[in-house]
């Protein structure tokens, strides 16, 4: 990896981007008219001239080259959850011993890779393999392993998206739109709301030598075996402690290839599990922060071995200690730099404040399954709702004194709520029942899974290795959705006589009122929410086949159709490439598991129990009669518990690979992922049991696997 170098010198201002064509860049390698027509282009959300493109190709070409670039990609993520790319060289012949480097317009704008060949949910056949990938010039392209990345968008040949940045970057444009018009209900000089996200992202590192001697950590990106430590993250230590410095150099190493890529991480610290650690950057417009978050995981799992380290974003790698998420902070700017979601100096921006808080709220109440759908992976449903995460139960929180200025507005009659005067510039309101709203003036609730925090909601249930592009879709459409809907409403009511702010406020305590049910201030992680989220009817999906299911729904088809998002065709396909991809990680696990079990753990059992035999035997030989007795009725109940260890593993293993082979024989793809989940998943903790007793009685030495003191403490 060329652009790797482990020496780092200059302040990070000094080479902040500089293996990015961002707008610096292009002023200088792009001619001014040029310039100017592409950052229109990219402001407007219009399509750019094939001539403005060519141009563009010409000078960022020449800026590659000038940097060691050799290739060039179409950089694109497809529904694998990844990234995806495939390398041309600039090189091209033009006569016998002689060429040229290339790259036009049309190379800038589309490529064909094969579309059949990743997941399609059935868009695609394997003889159907043409596919385009189309520029996305709001990202910037970038430079990694002497290659110019050019990130774009994944589409079929008739046009179905068949990736996560086209549905992101439709309904960014959608809520673009709404969001505007509702600012402009308040103040005309709003042009454009851009969303924006900064998302935390939790990882372990493990030694590499120890990664590579755990078969199920290379092949599942978790521990299916293993003990707890005596000690993991009970004295809650490693939180906020000091870095070891070791994983300071690595650190170090990443922040300093992120910077140059325009990555603009900020914090680094120590996470709550032993060898758990956190970066996050500074909140950025939300494709582009994605963009930066899966270039981010891409760096960190290519840089960790030049440290002797693994990465692991798995979402709960070790049992026993805490799992990993990827906290997004999600919010929304206007083109005059105030944040929505901020509470306002005076009452007209208030209602402003409330009017978007309380459209979210009222989004999420409509709309639960659909956010919990969009986080669903086997390796989320193992972290959430484990007293170290969020629940599977969707909820709010706002904070104490906006929930009572809530109560306040839903208690309040109509003919008090607002009064207002009209100046020659603008309307002042004068909002009796609106106090003024403090930013920062209520505590924090980390066990909530979307949390307001000041200035934004922090939607903490996110899995760690998932890409935000998923969630951050879900949320700007259902958002997008519902103020199209509060906006007709509004529209309704003027149409009818009353003013704005008298529709506004009538909309909002009707929002109030009909989105109460979602907002929990309390204890998200105790038994007692579980029981009142249940009274109160918010569900509690708890796996990924349940989960997605939502897909499906009618309401959810109408909301992605009817906002021209994804057609239903669209949105089916994912959802059975979550139950295939739920499937598959089940069924390579369970093979994992079964491997592990009969050819690892079982023989060196044997092996163990046949000493305790023979020395069961040799003590005969060398004891009276009273200490054989004593000392051998121990080393016997070893040897029958090994016995009984021994029997229930075997007999769980051939259980689950029965269940397993039925399970295969299903076809729909929903109706083997819940096989997996109700029939083969079960024996997994099952044989676990086992073999974790089994390694706290056979000798260290003869332990095939790394032990977690030895992972977690390295």
């Amino acid at each position: 990896m060329q652009n790797l170098r482990s020496a780092q010198s200059g302040r990070p201002s000094e080479y902040f981007g500089e293996l990015t064509f961002h707008q610096p860049a292009m002023r200088q390698y792009l001619p001014e008219e040029t310039f100017i027509n592409l950052q229109d282009a990219i402001h407007r959300g219009e399509r750019i001239d094939r001539r403005v493109a060519d141009q563009v190709a010409a000078g960022m070409k020449v800026w590659a080259i000038s940097r060691g670039a050799t290739h060039y990609t179409h950089w694109f993520h497809p529904l694998t959850g990844a990234t995806a790319e495939k390398h041309d060289a600039f090189i091209n012949p033009v006569e016998p011993g002689r060429a040229i480097e290339s790259f036009g317009g049309k190379e800038l704008i589309q490529q064909e890779p094969d579309a059949s060949s990743f997941p399609s949910g059935g868009i695609r056949n394997t003889f159907e393999a043409r596919g385009y990938t189309a520029w996305d010039p709001t990202s910037p392209a970038f430079l990694m392993d002497n290659t110019l990345c050019i990130p774009t968008i994944f589409v079929s040949y008739n046009g179905e998206a068949l990736d996560t940045k086209t549905p992101l970057l439709r309904t960014l444009h959608f809520l673009d739109e709404v969001s505007t018009a509702i600012c402009r209900l308040f103040d005309n000089n709003t042009d454009k709301v851009v969303a924006t996200l900064g998302w935390e992202q939790e990882y372990f590192l493990v030694d590499t030598a120890l990664y590579h001697a755990r078969p199920d950590l290379v092949l599942t990106g978790r521990t299916l075996f293993g003990h707890s430590s005596a000690k993991d993250q009970q004295l809650a230590d490693h939180y906020f402690g000091v870095i070891p410095e070791r994983v300071t150099r690595f650190m170090s190493h990443l922040e300093f290839e992120a910077h140059r890529l325009g990555i603009p991480v900020k914090t680094r610290h120590n996470e709550v599990a032993p060898n758990q650690f956190e970066c996050a950057p500074v909140f950025e417009e939300v494709n582009l922060s994605v963009d930066h978050n899966q270039l981010m995981m891409h760096l960190m799992e290519k840089i960790a071995p030049h440290h002797g380290l693994t990465v692991l974003l798995h979402e709960k790698p070790f049992a026993g200690v805490n799992g990993s998420g990827k906290h997004n902070n999600w919010s929304l700017m206007t083109n005059t730099g105030e944040n929505l979601l901020s509470p306002g100096k005076t009452p007209g921006s208030n209602l402003r404040f409330l009017t978007f808080l309380v459209n979210i709220l009222k989004a999420l109440d409509d709309h639960a399954g659909l956010l919990r759908a969009s986080i669903a992976s086997a390796g989320n449903d193992l972290r959430l709702g484990a007293h170290e995460a969020p629940p599977a139960i969707i909820s709010a929180f706002i904070g104490s004194q906006l929930s009572e200025t809530l109560d306040k507005i839903e208690a309040s009659s109509e003919n008090t709520l607002v009064k207002h005067t009209k100046t020659k510039e603008k309307l002042l309101f004068n909002l009796p029942k609106i106090p003024e709203i403090l930013q920062d003036n209520t505590d924090r609730n980390r066990t909530s899974p979307f949390a307001f925090t000041g200035n934004k909601f922090e939607f903490r249930a996110v899995g760690s290795s998932l890409n935000c592009a998923m969630p951050m879709t879900a949320l700007n459409l259902m958002l997008a959705d519902r103020l199209k809907k509060f906006k007709a409403e509004v529209d309704t009511l003027t149409n009818r006589g009353n003013s704005t702010e008298d529709a506004v406020l009538q909309i909002v305590k009707k929002y109030i009122t009909a989105s109460k049910k979602i907002r929990f201030e309390g204890n998200s992680y105790g038994e007692a929410w579980t029981e009142e989220a249940a009274s109160r009817g918010l569900p509690n999906i708890n796996n990924t086949p349940e989960a997605v299911s939502v897909f499906s729904r009618p309401e959810v088809i109408s909301l992605f159709a009817d906002n021209h998002i994804l057609t239903e065709r669209e949105l089916r396909a994912r959802q059975e490439i979550h139950y295939e991809q739920y499937t598959l990680r089940l069924q390579i696990e369970a093979r994992v598991v079964g491997d592990l079990a009969t050819n690892h753990i079982i023989p060196v059992a044997i092996q163990y129990q046949n000493r305790l035999i023979e020395n069961v035997k040799g003590l005969k030989e060398v004891l009276d009669a009273k200490s054989y007795s004593r000392l051998s009725n121990h080393q016997i109940q070893s040897i029958k518990d090994i016995s009984n260890h021994i029997m229930e593993i075997k007999t769980h293993v051939d259980e689950m690979i029965q269940e397993r082979k039925t399970a295969n024989r299903i076809d729909d793809p929903a109706d083997k992922a819940f096989a997996y989940r109700d029939k083969v998943l079960p024996h997994f903790e099952i044989i676990r049991k086992r073999v974790d007793k089994l390694e706290l009685l056979i000798d260290d030495e003869l332990w095939p696997l790394p032990k977690y003191r030895e992972m977690l403490f390295s």
